[in-house]
């Protein structure tokens, strides 16, 4: 089973339903067992446009699903859950990032892994060091440890 990290956000509605949702509907999925959960934290908005704060999180899943069929599952949730993606990187009531899927690194067909700015991401890195301290000696995250560091420091 491949192991992979999901990045969990939402800023509209009811934040933190919106990702205790996500989550159950995740653990639904017969393919995906959610070995580990972050804390949620609160941050400000990466964006050009105004919009209020996130909650965000990060899991560790098992999985036999391909990294296209997680990102089916995933947008599907989304969908299901009702986002609307009006506008890039606006406001949305829950966003489900594959951000690292063991180690593969492609990019290919709306599916890039890993997330190409999950290592810029303070949201990301710091529920994603919570649960998995080791993810610095990653073969994909180790070239990343200085700017990861610094931009959790």
């Amino acid at each position: 089973m491949a192991k992979v990290f999901i990045g969990l956000g939402s800023n509209l509605g009811a934040r933190e339903s919106s990702i205790e949702e996500a989550l159950r509907l995740l653990s639904d999925c017969s393919d995906i067992i959610i070995e580990k959960v972050s804390s949620v934290i609160e941050t400000d908005a990466v964006s050009e446009i105004e919009q209020p704060k996130f909650l965000n999180a990060v899991i560790k899943v098992r999985t036999e699903l391909s990294p296209h069929g997680l990102l089916r599952v995933t947008q599907g949730i989304e969908n299901r859950m009702g986002r609307v993606r009006a506008v890039k990187n606006g406001p949305r009531n829950i966003d489900l990032d594959v951000l690292l899927y063991d180690e593969v690194n492609m990019s290919e067909d709306g599916l890039i892994i890993p997330h190409p700015r999950m290592f810029e991401r303070r949201f990301v890195l710091v529920p994603l060091l919570e649960i998995e301290p080791q993810i610095l000696n990653h073969p994909l995250v180790r070239p990343h440890k200085r700017k990861i560091l610094a931009g959790i420091l």
